[in-house]
Order: C-alpha cells, then sequence, then structure tokens
C-alpha cells in the first residue's frame, strides 16, 4: 500500500510498504441516502450534523451563497450553513429526493460507526480499503490502472474546470454520482476513487498496516483524534486536491461533517472451525 513519493508530504502516504490482511468484506458501493434512511427511520439517531445544527456546504451549490459567509480558515468554497445535514444537503429547502441511490453525505464519523453498529458492521480498516480500491492491480494510480481517462472516458467523478469557480462537469456530475456510476474494479467495487471521501476505521497517523480483530480494540478509542479518509471526492483536481489515487489520504476530526464525506461498510467473515 502507499505510493512511492507523495504528492502532498503531510498526507503520509509513502513510502509503499508491504501489508498482510486477514479475509475481510466489504461493500460494493458506498452507503446510499436510501441505506441511511431505513437506519434513520428504524433507530431516530440525529446526526452529529443534526445536533449541531450546521454542516459545511460547497458555495456553488447554494442558491445565495452570500448569505452564508461563515467559513473554515482558507477554505472560502465551504460555507456553513445552518440545517444542512444527510437529509436536506444543501440546507432546509434541499432534499435528497431524486439522489436516493447516490451516496449519504455530511456523515461525521461517529455517525458512521453508529450505522455499522446498528447493521452489525464495521467501517474497513485502511489497509483494508487500500487493498479493495486497488482491484487486484499492482503499483497503479486508480482502480482500473494508470491512465486519468482511460481510452479517453471518464472512469470517475472528480472535478473539471476552474476549481472553485467552474465545474463543466464533462464527467457528468457537478455533485455526487449514484453510488454504482462508473465502471467498477477487478473487484466489482464501484467508486473507490471519486465521488465521495470515506471514512476508515484509523486514527490518522504513520501507517501501520492495522487490522482490527474480534479481539482487538484498538480504534475504538473515543478521544477526539482526526481520522483517516480515503478515496477523494467530486470535488478532487489537480490544481487544488490530487488526492483521487488508490493511495491518496486525508484527514478530518471525526466530529466534522461536509457535503463530500460518507463511508462504505466492512465486515469480518465467520470462520468454520
Amino acid at each position: 500500500m502507499g505510493a512511492r513519493k507523495s504528492t502532498y508530504e503531510g498526507d503520509l502516504d509513502s513510502p509503499r510498504l508491504r501489508v498482510k490482511l486477514r479475509p475481510f468484506l466489504i461493500s460494493a458501493t458506498s452507503v446510499t441516502n436510501l441505506d441511511f434512511a431505513d437506519f434513520v427511520d428504524d433507530t431516530g439517531y440525529r446526526t452529529v450534523a443534526e445536533r449541531e445544527g450546521w454542516s459545511f456546504v460547497f458555495h456553488l451549490f447554494l442558491k445565495d451563497p452570500d448569505n452564508w459567509i461563515e467559513s473554515p480558515p482558507d477554505l472560502p468554497w465551504w460555507r456553513k450553513v445552518d440545517g444542512a445535514y444527510w437529509a436536506r444537503p444543501e440546507g432546509p429547502d434541499s432534499t435528497y429526493e431524486g439522489r436516493e441511490t447516490h451516496p449519504t453525505v455530511h456523515i461525521a464519523w461517529y455517525d458512521a460507526l453508529a450505522y455499522c453498529a446498528w447493521a452489525g458492521l464495521r467501517l474497513p480498516s485502511e489497509a483494508e480499503w487500500e487493498y479493495a480500491a486497488r482491484g487486484g492491480l499492482a503499483k497503479q494510480k486508480y482502480p482500473w490502472g494508470n491512465a486519468l481517462t482511460p481510452g479517453g472516458a471518464f472512469a470517475m467523478n472528480t472535478w473539471q474546470g476552474d476549481f472553485p469557480h467552474i465545474n463543466i462537469a464533462e464527467d457528468g456530475h457537478a455533485g455526487t454520482a449514484p453510488v454504482d456510476a462508473f465502471h467498477p474494479n477487478g473487484y466489482g467495487l464501484f467508486n473507490m476513487t471519486g465521488n465521495v471521501w470515506e471514512w476508515v476505521e484509523d486514527a490518522f497517523g504513520p501507517r501501520d498496516g492495522y487490522q482490527p480483530s474480534a479481539d482487538d480494540d484498538r480504534g475504538k478509542d473515543w478521544r477526539a483524534v482526526p481520522r483517516v479518509q480515503r478515496g477523494g471526492s467530486f470535488l478532487c483536481h489537480e490544481s487544488h486536491c490530487d488526492r483521487y489515487h488508490v493511495h491518496s489520504r486525508t484527514r478530518n476530526d471525526p466530529d466534522s461533517s461536509t457535503g463530500n464525506c460518507g463511508f462504505r461498510v466492512a465486515s469480518t467473515p465467520e470462520v468454520a472451525g
């Protein structure tokens, strides 16, 4: 796993290292809005964004971005929008209707863990996620090989145009795409790069190839330490966030939510003994 050389030194995604994994299962797609709605209907769960009363929305998705002027430091394209959460992804007047099969977004790491607990699943470890993303290929940039647009065709959902002002959406998607958009990789997994960032179990730091097991409680530390996100999103562009590669990683606080962050799930298969 990892890159020969990091594009962003602080990402700590190099050098390459060899990791041995136990068998695991991982979902073919990220969790959809319909999936998350089932969870909420069954449990009444309220996400961190709902409890806090706001989340970050990309400015081009707002009808009146000047009404929402608060942004994180040095990230003016993100706007703090009151009432934005997974079911109202652009704020109170929006809905996920028409995007039922799109990845659910505005999901904090804590929210992803709550869904997993309800579903009897878990988040993948970072090493599991990368192994799955590579689809059986070695030393390649993308789940399908080294070409950004194989055969001249778009293979994932990222930004085209002048970030953050103009997205010409040549790949067909200005925001999220359905979770099964584009072709799957060699393991039958969709959108392992692009579309939305995906939470994994690990705390951010130097990669050690950690693999969770039933008798190991590492990773269940609830301290507010940054957690790893993988895969890039529809906002990634070579001029801004060249992180839409199988080795790419970033970090965010476990209670942070944005309009380009979701997750997929994993589990450990039972072994007859």
